[in-house]
């Protein structure tokens, strides 16, 4: 007789002589001993491949208390064996009725234990695959189990979405159609696990005003806030061609369906994630729980505000200043992320948020509320430095959107925050064009604006009209901040005559002078004259060399080079004079804008 069958003779037929023993005994009278020998001659059934074998153990209404007491042993080999088999294997199917009858007749209590220590030692690819095929087993055991049930369906649904949490999120439509992980069919197979029991906590609050099994709707709560994090806030939620059944829609609008059901989706909605924290004794713990609600939160305004999630059941009573007020605080959490997913989800909220205003109705009052303030130093940073073009170039239509929305004290107030904090010549320049809009304006009586006029236009242009260090500051690296104000001032000299003054810009021109104009001469020779002996330098090496491939570096604006050859660092070196050039050529035709107004004048 060949080996292996031998093998498996004796594991049969060790098994039926431990059933054999077992049926004589008293429930309270099964030994450890027993329950080892049962779990390993079953597993070995069931590796050699005789699960028909003992699927007839299992079936044999004589073995019931048996297998009610020690059955959930064979939790751990059943999974591995139905993950391994193919669909259209006849040993899976038994299996699976193995499976269905440890359900039916095992201990409940054991049962769930068996079940979620497989869920939690699974890994990689397999995470989906279990977790789909015991999730109706395990919801199952969970209607049996009389004690603690809302405790043990908040066990089930954070051990599965600890389980999922590390898997990448789909993001293309090519990635969700291929599904390769199986998340978009788990997460929503997860959804309707815990529906039951969402309709459990549904009818107990139908029948009083006060839900009877706050616990588990609180378990419940804590799956709808962990959903909105992962995988919601990194998914792509945007209606996709050829993809009917939008996997992580469909899973949005459950997730959205049951907080309503419950009747807290419009509590959530104008829940501040600082408000609402636990208290905890460890504040470490406290830090972690506050962030991940604050993420949630974020999501969950995204989801209604953005795609509107939910919006039929939201009241439409509130001004758009006062959402846009609420859905600041989401706004700052999500641009404070770098994931590209997360980062557009910020910027279309706060541009949705802000579309829904009217230019110039946003009243200045709002800048005293902290967001209004960080939220555009966030915006500014994303246009600053992230890496991905399209978000730099929404996040500056965005911050142009909110300007736009303030009153005239509101968009001076901003100006003045911006110009002082943005430590970026780029959007200082931008800022300073907007100044010239404004004040452009009021000077054409388009408004009337006494913020961008007299003594108020005149603090602001003190912000303006001068160079950051001197004539030290570096003129390359702040060309656009000095551009802007430049063709600022000639605007004012042009339009502003010197008898009206309306500007003030009249009453300060010595001071523009000592702190702007004198200090750009000399700044502008000092840099001409070091570049143009830089060009020198290296022709002249180029010349010893007699290469123009050798490859050195070189220092512009304070930043070294990447490594180049030197007609790429001549290149480089003559694009910085001809910066100073056309700066130059600017600050001429102000001086002599200035100098003929004056001789007009006298």
């Amino acid at each position: 007789m060949p080996e292996e069958q031998s093998q498996t003779i004796m594991a049969i037929d060790e098994l039926q002589a431990i059933i054999q023993r077992c049926q004589i005994l008293e429930e309270a009278d099964f030994r450890g001993e027993d329950f080892n020998l049962f779990q390993v001659a079953g597993q070995k059934c069931l590796e050699d491949g005789y699960a028909a074998q003992l699927l007839e153990v299992v079936q044999n209404e004589k073995n019931k208390v048996i297998i009610k007491n020690m059955g959930w042993n064979l939790i751990c080999p059943l999974v591995r064996c139905i993950l391994v088999y193919k669909q259209e294997d006849d040993k899976r199917e038994h299996c699976l009725k193995i499976l269905d009858q440890l359900v039916q007749l095992c201990n409940a209590k054991e049962l769930f234990l068996g079940l979620l220590e497989q869920i939690e030692q699974t890994s990689g690819e397999q995470v989906c695959q279990t977790v789909m095929l015991l999730l109706q087993p395990l919801q199952t055991v969970l209607f049996k189990l009389q004690n603690k049930k809302a405790y043990s369906v908040g066990l089930s649904l954070a051990m599965i979405m600890n389980q999922l949490t590390p898997l990448p999120v789909p993001y293309t439509k090519q990635q969700m159609q291929e599904d390769k992980l199986g998340l978009c069919q788990c997460c929503n197979a997860v959804v309707d696990f815990a529906k039951p029991f969402v309709n459990e906590v549904v009818k107990s609050m139908e029948k009083s005003s006060e839900c009877s099994d706050m616990e588990l709707k609180e378990e419940l709560l804590k799956f709808c806030m962990k959903s909105l994090k992962y995988p919601l806030l990194t998914a792509q939620l945007e209606q996709l061609e050829s993809i009917e059944d939008h996997p992580f829609r469909r899973f949005a609008t459950e997730i959205i369906g049951i907080l309503w059901d419950m009747r807290e989706f419009i509590p959530l909605v104008f829940l501040h994630h600082k408000g609402r924290s636990p208290s905890w004794e460890n504040e470490e713990f406290e830090d972690i729980e506050r962030k991940n609600s604050a993420d949630s939160l974020a999501c969950l305004a995204y989801l209604m505000f953005v795609h509107c999630f939910g919006i039929d059941c939201f009241p439409m009573v509130f001004s758009p200043s006062y959402l846009l007020q609420r859905n600041m605080t989401h706004i700052e959490v999500l641009l404070k992320r770098t994931e590209e997913s997360v980062l557009s989800k910020g910027l279309d909220l706060f541009e949705s948020s802000l579309l829904r205003m009217e230019d110039n109705s946003l009243l200045h009052q709002y800048l005293e509320f902290s967001d209004f303030i960080t939220v555009p130093q966030n915006l500014v940073k994303v246009m600053t430095l992230c890496p991905i073009e399209h978000l730099r170039k929404k996040s500056l239509n965005i911050l142009q959107l909110f300007i736009n929305k303030f009153d005239a004290e509101g968009k001076y107030t901003l100006f003045r925050c911006l110009l002082k904090t943005s430590n970026h010549a780029g959007v200082e320049g931008y800022i300073i064009q907007n100044i010239k809009d404004q004040i452009h304006l009021s000077l054409t009586k388009v408004c009337d604006n006494s913020w961008f006029t007299g003594h108020h236009l005149i603090s602001l242009l003190d912000l303006v009209l001068l160079l950051p260090e001197g004539a030290e500051t570096d003129l390359l690296q702040n060309s656009d901040r000095i551009m802007a104000s430049l063709n600022l001032l000639r605007y004012l000299i042009i339009k502003d005559s010197e008898y009206n003054n309306q500007t003030g810009v009249w009453t300060m021109l010595a001071k523009i002078e000592q702190n702007f104009l004198k200090p750009l001469h000399v700044g502008l020779n000092m840099s001409k004259a070091h570049y143009e002996a830089e060009i020198k330098n290296k022709k002249e090496n180029r010349r010893e060399a007699h290469n123009s491939n050798t490859v050195c570096s070189v220092t512009v604006s304070g930043e070294k080079m990447p490594v180049m050859t030197t007609e790429m660092q001549l290149q480089v070196l003559h694009s910085a004079l001809f910066t100073f050039d056309l700066i130059e050529s600017v600050l001429a035709r102000v001086e002599e804008l200035i100098e003929v107004k004056i001789k007009a004048v006298t």
